[in-house]
């Protein structure tokens, strides 16, 4: 998968504290993550970049759900042998070629994966802890959360995000993995996602659609176009494959604002409960309630007022 070159990274992350026009980039009703780009460009390098940069984090993601299986499990085995029981390899009369060059650092720790896809051969704890602390930081990195953080993720982050992971690797296996393990492939961008889910997820840029408001953004034209050039826009757009028609717009109200107008109704309501309690106790203060007004009537002592008249 082609990820921007580091100039063209540190370029995006520069761009990011000057540029205003933010992006609330989701793939359907979930957020994906903001991005910051300028009145005045191309729709077709904004597509290209937010396209980088989705694909990207979905990169560090299918890696970072790999290698808690290397830490658990040790290298992935050759695919003729994933899959089988211990009997049919010696059966079939099948070696890892591997398993004796791919050794971790300071050595192993048997962990038989129950599923056959991995020799079982696991790294120490301590380097373990070394793979799963990288995992943490690079998921935070280009997390989704960012988004109710306002931070801009920058093709810079997932690269930020990468190289951490890459280096944590070669600290567990200097020697390298073997070259059908699924995060050697990744690293070097020769995945085949062919036949799963995560192939499902991925956008290319060539068939990617960027969606406002209900239309499509098209190619050669600029954003300003469309949302004016004022550049303290703020707007949520949506990314789409095409042929698979509009995506549904963004509803008129969002959750938190409908929370916000839930609760302001229900204190609203205890309130008038509150007032119409009130009115029902009034009676007491009427004067029909006094019982000795009829007696002061008979004896002319209502409607006395005190004081000079």
């Amino acid at each position: 998968m082609l990820l921007w070159t580091d100039a063209t990274a540190s370029k995006q992350t520069v761009s990011c504290f000057c540029k205003m026009v933010q992006l609330h980039v989701k793939r359907g009703d979930e957020s994906q993550f903001l991005f910051n780009t300028t009145v005045d460009a191309p729709v077709e390098t904004v597509i290209q970049q937010i396209t980088a940069i989705y694909n990207g984090r979905l990169k560090v993601d299918r890696i970072c759900s790999e290698i808690p299986e290397l830490a658990d499990h040790g290298i992935t085995l050759p695919p003729n042998m994933q899959g089988l029981t211990e009997e049919q390899i010696l059966e079939l009369k099948l070696k890892d070629e591997w398993e004796d060059k791919c050794v971790p650092s300071g050595g192993t720790v048997f962990r038989k994966d129950e599923i056959g896809r991995r020799n079982g051969h696991a790294p120490n704890d301590k380097m373990k802890e070394v793979l799963m602390r990288t995992v943490e930081e690079a998921k935070a990195l280009i997390s989704k959360k960012q988004v109710q953080a306002n931070v801009c993720v920058t093709m810079e982050m997932v690269k930020e995000a990468l190289d951490p992971l890459r280096g944590a690797v070669m600290i567990v296996y200097p020697m390298g993995l073997p070259p059908h393990d699924p995060i050697r492939m990744e690293f070097e961008g020769c995945e085949d996602l062919s036949g799963t889910q995560a192939f499902l997820q991925v956008i290319t840029e060539d068939e990617c659609q960027l969606w406002w408001a209900g239309k499509e953004m098209q190619r050669g034209k600029k954003l300003q176009d469309y949302i004016g050039k004022n550049e303290k826009t703020k707007l949520v757009v949506k990314i789409q494959k095409k042929g698979q028609g509009a995506p549904a717009r963004e509803p008129l109200v969002t959750d938190e604002q409908q929370k916000q107008m839930m609760m302001h109704m229900y204190r609203r309501q205890e309130e008038l409960k509150k007032l119409e309690e009130a009115d029902d106790d009034s009676y007491l203060d009427s004067e029909w309630t006094d019982r000795q007004s009829l007696r002061r009537q008979f004896q002319g002592l209502t409607n006395i007022k005190w004081g000079p008249r």
